[in-house]
């Protein structure tokens, strides 16, 4: 199992730093998330005809958008004769396709093949088990964990406290977990973001064996987000920077 970083920011990107996406598995993995910056990053590893599935956790823009793009890459550009699977909560398909203007018939529905999954699911991609748990967002969201039978690698997408995260990441070897505030709780106030803090908690409570921050506001120091990670964890922590690659 493998983890590549494509993206990590939270809320946008900026030169450099694409938003969230990151794939997961070996020869054939899952794209979690592709977030604004995150189809050229995928372009330039030469790796979107390999993708068995392409996992999108919300409907927020800086998770989902460059499935636009991506859309006309596959459209044109000769990449994959097949469709390319589309886990995502209800909704998504709907909102993507209508930005488009993709009614019945469309491109849009031959080149992507939309499944609506939701928290207790589980999907067989590319050789790799994904389950689905809850997450606490505005709109419908899920967590999602990818098992390749040997190892396994939990993803937060987008949440605040509570929910399914510790479940889903539970004895997982690694924890890739939004991190989008600093400080305490009660001061950072957001309900539907965690701090780093909460990230570390998460991790700590599920015996994940390692931790990955990401999703950190552009405006913060990632490495006061580290710092406060693992000040709850106790175990390995690092940054999930653009380009960083895992070997589970």
């Amino acid at each position: 199992m493998r983890l590549v970083v494509l993206g990590s920011n939270g809320t946008y990107p900026e030169p450099g730093r694409p938003a969230s996406g990151y794939l997961a598995g070996g020869d054939r993995p899952v794209w979690l998330d592709a977030g604004p910056g995150t189809l050229t990053a995928a372009m330039a590893r030469g790796v979107v005809a390999d993708v068995s599935a392409l996992v999108l956790t919300h409907v927020h823009g800086d998770h989902c958008l460059d499935a636009l793009p991506l859309f006309n890459l596959l459209r044109y550009g000769g990449v994959r004769a097949t469709p390319l699977p589309v886990l995502a909560p209800r909704g998504v398909a709907e909102r993507l396709a209508a930005f488009i203007g993709a009614g019945p018939g469309h491109d849009f529905h031959r080149v992507f093949d939309f499944r609506t999954v939701a928290p207790g699911d589980e999907v067989s991609a590319g050789g790799l088990r994904l389950t689905f748990g809850a997450a606490v967002h505005p709109v419908p969201a899920v967590t999602v964990r990818v098992d390749d039978g040997e190892r396994s690698l939990a993803y937060s997408g987008d949440t605040g406290p509570g929910g399914g995260l510790v479940e889903t990441a539970a004895g997982a070897d690694l924890l890739l977990c939004e991190a989008t505030g600093q400080g305490r709780r009660e001061e950072y106030g957001y309900p539907h973001h965690l701090v780093a803090a909460e990230a570390g908690a998460a991790a700590r409570v599920a015996g994940a064996r390692r931790l990955l921050v990401t999703h950190v506001a552009p405006t913060l120091d990632p490495a006061v987000s580290v710092r406060e990670a693992a000040a709850e964890y106790g175990g390995p922590v690092e940054w999930a920077a653009p380009g960083l690659e895992v070997q589970l």
